[in-house]
Formats: structure tokens, sequence, C-alpha cells
């Protein structure tokens, strides 16, 4: 059974983050489980600290962007917005280049709040960093939209 509200084949998240910190970072979205979502982010110029090695503020950013993502998906979006509440990460070792991969489950999900733990993991599978993102479910119809649709 599949944890997303609705159908979410024709939800083209890629087009909702053009012109946004997501398309800077190179964030995109490789997968849609029926229990998890999956994304990946490069390790690159736009990325890194001044040491060469991966910010742990990007890393933050792409766990929070896949969460929030799954909480859109995971919620009926002509009713709820998902918003970011807390996010708390573990950064466990370094990357230099190459590729991270972010996979976002569900720890909680409930009618006004959901945890996600976002693992984000190198090329060769090894733990970056791990991350807890808590969102608040508001009475809203979502807000996310192309550049077009944004005010």
């Amino acid at each position: 059974m599949s944890l997303w509200f609705g159908d979410v084949a024709g939800i083209d998240l890629s087009a909702m983050a053009s012109g946004t910190l997501i398309e800077n970072l190179g964030i995109e979205i490789v997968e849609l489980r029926d229990d998890a979502l999956v994304g990946r982010m490069p390790v690159d110029r736009r990325t890194v600290q001044p040491a060469g090695v991966l910010h742990g503020g990007a890393s933050v950013a792409l766990a929070e962007t896949l969460a929030s993502w799954a909480g859109f998906l995971a919620v009926d979006r002509e009713r709820f917005h998902v918003v970011g509440q807390e996010i708390n990460a573990n950064h466990i070792r370094p990357m230099f280049s190459g590729w991270v991969t972010a996979t976002a489950t569900p720890a909680a999900i409930g009618r006004r709040s959901h945890v996600w733990e976002v693992r984000i993991a190198d090329d060769a599978g090894k733990l970056v960093c791990i991350s807890r993102c808590t969102l608040a479910v508001i009475e809203q119809r979502s807000t996310y939209g192309t550049p077009g649709e944004r005010g």
C-alpha cells in the first residue's frame, strides 16, 4: 500500500523546483516508491564549503527538500499544505565529489504533523548524513507551483 495521497504520477516536482534553491543546488527527484521518496544532489562547487567538503547546510537543504516533497505527496493537497517546523542532522562522513542520494521515509504521519527520516548516502551507499524533519500540516490548499504560478 502506498503512503501517497491520490494520484501522484502526474505531479512534476522538478517543474515546481524551477527557479528555487532546489534547482540552484542541483537537487533531483530520482524515485518515488510506495514507502519512500528518493532524490540526489551533486557534490560540486555549489554544495561544498571552502575546504572542498560537502557543506552541512547543503545536506540539510537536501533533507528538508525531500521531507517537504514527501509530506506534500502524502496529504490531500486540495485541503492541506506542509511546512517545515524543525530539522536536525548528524553529519557522519565527508564527501568531496560525486553525488549524494537521500531517501525520505516516514517516522510518523499524523493529522497535524509528520516526522520524516532522511538518510543521505554516498555513491558507495555509505551513510554521509542522517536527518529528521518535522512538518506541520496546515489547513490550506497547497501553494507549491511552477514559476508562473508563484506570487
